[in-house]
């Protein structure tokens, strides 16, 4: 039996029957469903996601002007 993985949706596609998804909803999809979304940037793995969530942030430098 092939595994299901969650994923997070990122940009709003159709569904089913005149339904769409929602941005932040998330999706139990087989590879094989989800492939072309991920290739579209529609959706992301959800523990992608969470892992650039933990990254730390760089800071920013800002220069003063003289």
């Amino acid at each position: 039996m092939a595994n299901r993985q969650t994923y997070t949706v990122l940009i709003p596609f159709p569904t089913h029957a005149g339904h769409w998804s929602v941005v932040g909803q998330e999706l139990d999809l087989l590879d094989i469903e989800a492939s072309a979304l991920r290739t579209a940037g529609r959706l992301e793995l959800t523990s992608v996601l969470a892992a650039k969530d933990t990254t730390p942030a760089k800071k920013a430098t800002t220069k003063k002007a003289d």
